[in-house]
């Protein structure tokens, strides 16, 4: 089973594959679908059947008031691309859901900063309410998982110890198309991230290389404030990333970004100039 938020008509709706088969449902946020129990009786829920959405008409994968919640520093080659030691703990940050954009919608870089850097990650998504919870319960409680690219504006993340201004910028982070159900994917099984630009391959990694895996960090997260149905999780980005390079490489208006992670689908946006006027 997949879920989708899409633009329509009406306003946003979230809409639902299961065996081949699309539909509308009733309603507009992830959260009050899962509320509803749309991931255990989907067809219960279905409006009308319809074509396959095209990707531009797909919203982001999370919904307006979700909370957006990143770990840094989670993959064992990017860790050490970067020269530091494994962590303890998981290396957390947020960023505000104005950040997101759709699976086809343009990254908007802002004049402001200069240095954008790509940043391929799978994501989780909350299902239902998460306080307290184990690492062997914490399965429980995804939904499922999509595919997010943290694009970041290296400049601002370095004016400062907290990452926050760097990795928020408006319209910056794609994530979609889909959340493929956690009863289908298992990234424990190893799925395949990968991210190209302007057709070039510059990650590619296995979801094998965790050092946190989505359970362990469901759990860890859950102790500190409750995670809510539709709230979303990016896990890391692995080796590749443009400001290891040698010379550093950065994002520009008219780059390409494909990202992909296997079994989940393919973002593909492309980098526009902000309109500031």
């Amino acid at each position: 089973m997949r879920l989708a938020r899409m633009r329509t008509s009406e306003g946003p709706r979230v809409v639902v594959s299961l065996d081949g088969v699309t539909f509308l449902s009733p309603f507009e946020t992830f959260g009050t679908a899962f509320a509803a129990g749309i991931l255990e009786n989907p067809g219960e829920h279905a409006v009308a059947e319809i074509s396959a959405p095209v990707e531009v008409s797909l919203l982001p994968a999370a919904d307006p008031v979700s909370k957006v919640i990143c770990v840094g520093h989670n993959y064992r080659d990017h860790i050490l691309e970067l020269g530091h030691p494994l962590p303890e703990y998981p290396n957390v940050f947020s960023k505000f859901p104005e950040a997101l954009v759709g699976p086809a919608d343009p990254i908007v870089l802002s004049p402001e900063a200069k240095a954008w850097d790509w940043e391929a990650e799978l994501a989780l998504v909350i299902g239902r309410r998460a306080r307290r919870v184990s690492p062997r319960e914490a399965g429980a409680f995804i939904a499922g998982y999509t595919v997010a690219n943290d694009v970041s504006a290296r400049d601002w993340q370095r004016r400062g110890t907290q990452w926050l201004l760097g990795k928020t910028f408006e319209r910056t982070t794609p994530i979609g198309p889909w959340i493929v159900a956690g009863t289908v994917v298992d990234p424990r099984d190893g799925l395949t991230v990968t991210c190209s630009v302007d057709g070039v391959e510059k990650q590619r990694a296995s979801t094998k290389d965790l050092v946190f895996p989505p359970d362990v960090l469901v759990s860890y997260l859950s102790h500190v404030l409750a995670l809510r149905p539709g709230d979303i999780v990016l896990t890391g980005t692995p080796g590749g990333v443009g400001v290891a390079r040698q010379p550093a490489e950065f994002l520009a208006p008219g780059s390409v970004v494909v990202t992909t992670v296997s079994e989940l689908g393919t973002l593909r946006n492309v980098c526009v100039e902000a309109d500031v006027h």
